[in-house]
């Protein structure tokens, strides 16, 4: 009996050192679903590409059409998910006007007539300057980190990639333009490489892919994305990220009516 015990107990340890040598190190680490939450992955992009208080940026925007296209330069300034300032620095036709997102509050200054207008939730869905980003994109008035439920679906590859891919449902009375929004986001560096954009009728709108990532300021970032609207193919915006500081000290005030007239790049 006691070599049928033995024999037992050696079975045992057989199938234990097969499962921790060749079972466990098969089995894919989104199985274990890490220690990260789909909205922990989304915080950590959101913090990659912004900063985790603050981003000075640069960018050139250019809207392509069938028929034409347009180059808009600008100069961005962010603090965490309650401001927000544009100034577009060309083409001379556009130059001079910004963009002010205050907390909830959003606002527009044109020089070239001298008016202020501050815009509202309705429009936060239209295009911004004639492209295919939304105002909402532009100003951040909604937070993907606030405003949605997340859920980890799965990973997958995006350009080489090995990305978590993670479902975004709108929170209940969110003031958000979309009904769902899909992320790919690199399991490495945390960069957005990816989204999809749908309605709220499950229709995919738009899709944003993410590439060229390079170091600035210390962090590896993408530097070109392309936003290609799904029903109109022969159309697309891109932009490309010329420079970004992280983190930098600017204080509330900066972000502020008065301000928005008098801003230099």
């Amino acid at each position: 009996m006691s070599n049928l015990l033995k024999k037992s107990s050696m079975k045992r340890s057989t199938i234990l050192r097969f499962v921790m040598t060749v079972i466990l190190p098969a089995v894919p680490m989104y199985g274990l679903a890490q220690d990260m939450s789909a909205k922990d992955i989304v915080m950590e992009a959101e913090d990659q590409w912004q900063g985790e208080k603050s981003s000075i940026s640069t960018m050139t925007m250019k809207i392509i059409r069938p028929t034409w296209e347009r180059t808009i330069e600008m100069k961005n300034w962010t603090k965490g998910r309650d401001f927000a300032l544009t100034l577009i620095t060309a083409p001379a036709s556009e130059k001079g006007q910004t963009f002010l997102k205050r907390y909830n509050d959003m606002w527009h200054w044109m020089p070239s007539i001298g008016r202020l207008i501050k815009l509202p939730p309705s429009m936060m869905s239209q295009g911004w300057m004639g492209s295919d980003y939304t105002n909402d994109d532009i100003l951040k008035e909604s937070s993907i980190v606030t405003d949605y439920r997340h859920s980890l679906m799965g990973e997958e590859e995006v350009n080489g990639s090995s990305c978590y891919k993670i479902r975004m449902i709108p929170n209940e009375n969110a003031a958000v333009v979309w009904g769902q929004v899909i992320k790919w986001i690199s399991k490495k560096h945390y960069n957005q490489l990816k989204s999809e954009y749908y309605d709220e009728d499950g229709e995919l709108v738009r899709r944003e892919i993410l590439s060229d990532v390079k170091k600035m300021d210390e962090r590896m970032v993408p530097t070109h994305i392309e936003v290609i609207p799904e029903e109109e193919k022969d159309r697309k915006t891109v932009l490309e990220l010329n420079q970004i500081k992280f983190n930098r000290d600017i204080p509330d005030e900066f972000f502020s009516q008065q301000n928005m007239k008098r801003v230099r790049p």
